[in-house]
């Protein structure tokens, strides 16, 4: 919640800043819009200084909650207690003496190994005591296994600097929590901050540094170019198969009743099924190779193509059909000048689509039996808890599916450069 907080609080500032002192002799209404309507696009384009702000402060916050080296300490987030903590305890026995004994924590980094810290034991019978914790961790401390009255004489702990415990209780210390188990055993749970544990959310510089350890010497057999190039492979041969079969049969559902009525029910059912559902079938069908993987990103894309090109020849004006009949043109003709090029822009709109769903699917496709691979790379990561290398194939695959992205949206502009344009 309180990420969310800051990250609207920075949009919010940095529209108000953006648009009210570097931009204050521009006036902006939506008079400078076109209309949006068939064959148009909204004038409304991605604002640079948006797009700047918004990756830096998603980093901002990775950053912040996460200790980073690459901010200053005042940036940071209030991170766990580290360090020697100590609360006091009172203990009870059956007649109703009771005694009062200090307990020293030393709380640790969970990655080293250290030994209690020494402490005089004190004149009572409730005898001081000590020991460690780690960072993020709690542990239990049988506080009456030294005093001279402990459990097996009735000894109970009845209060925690001061304040009333029972079994199942908790009470809040400067340095953490301490609470009562059922069988009345204490245990210390040191404050947590608002930091992320490494363990959960590992910082932007581990994130790098891995990523050279893996770029340099490779992760199970094999560098980290032949983990993405056979990820690449894999989702491009998939998507290229899908659009092959789906933009044709999206133009015959678009130009035939005949094959609409016999296609659209398999499509509209197909459509909404998870590509992930179908991996059993794959295995059972195509075994666990390379091709059960091609097929499953093939199926992931051949919907989305269909469709795509369905709507495309649906959505052609029909006053441009009967311009060209009007003209003398053929059916080929027509479907040649008028019905192709119009379709166009809806084909590269769900080819985009189909893409970013193929990538989305190729950590699933490389479940199955893949020696090499991003997904790969993610889900061997993902059982030895190595977060900072689930990270890592996450952010490379973003980064590749969206240059890719880009690199469709250059060939549109190119090769449909009249889509918007009525």
């Amino acid at each position: 919640m309180i990420p969310l907080l800051i990250y609207v609080a920075i949009f919010v500032g940095s529209y108000l800043l953006v648009n009210r002192v570097f931009r204050r002799a521009v006036r902006r209404d939506f008079t400078s819009l076109k209309t949006v309507t068939f064959g148009d696009e909204s004038a409304v384009v991605s604002d640079r200084w948006a797009s700047v702000i918004s990756i830096a402060s998603i980093f901002l916050l990775w950053g912040m909650f996460t200790g980073s080296s690459l901010l200053p300490k005042f940036l940071h987030m209030p991170g766990p207690f580290e360090g020697t903590a100590d609360f006091t305890y009172t203990a009870e026995l059956p007649d109703g003496r009771r005694d009062d004994a200090t307990v020293t924590v030393l709380v640790h980094p969970i990655d080293q190994k250290v030994e209690p810290p020494a402490v005089e034991p004190g004149p009572g019978w409730a005898k001081n005591d000590s020991a460690t914790v780690g960072v993020w961790r709690s542990g239990l401390i049988r506080v009456d296994r030294n005093d001279e009255n402990g459990r097996d004489q009735g000894a109970r702990v009845v209060a925690v600097d001061g304040q009333p415990i029972a079994p199942g209780e908790s009470v809040a210390t400067p340095f953490g929590r301490v609470g009562m188990s059922p069988k009345g055993t204490l245990n210390f749970e040191p404050s947590k901050g608002w930091q992320m544990e490494p363990i959960w959310l590992p910082a932007p510089e581990a994130v790098v540094e891995r990523m050279i350890e893996i770029a340099r010497d490779g992760f199970r057999g094999s560098t980290l170019w032949e983990h993405l190039g056979y990820s690449l492979f894999r989702v491009i041969a998939g998507f290229l198969l899908g659009a092959l079969v789906g933009i044709p049969l999206g133009y015959a559902m678009g130009l035939s009743n005949w094959f609409r009525g016999w296609f659209d029910p398999i499509v509209e059912f197909m459509r909404p099924v998870p590509p992930l559902a179908l991996i059993p079938l794959v295995i059972i069908w195509a075994g666990i190779g390379e091709a059960g993987k091609i097929i499953l990103l093939f199926l992931a894309a051949l919907w989305i193509m269909a469709i795509a090109a369905r709507s495309g020849v649906s959505g052609v004006r029909i006053s441009k059909v009967h311009a060209a009949y009007s003209l003398g043109a053929s059916r080929v003709q027509i479907m040649r000048h008028v019905i192709v090029p119009n379709s166009l822009p809806e084909i590269f709109t769900g080819a985009r689509v189909a893409m970013g769903v193929c990538w989305g699917t190729v950590v699933a496709a490389e479940l199955v039996a893949a020696e090499k691979g991003a997904g790969m790379m993610i889900m061997v990561a993902s059982k030895f808890q190595n977060t900072d290398i689930v990270i890592m194939g996450i952010i490379l695959i973003g980064v590749i599916g969206f240059g890719i992205d880009i690199l469709m949206r250059w060939a549109e502009r190119v090769l449909v450069p009249w889509k918007g344009k009525g």
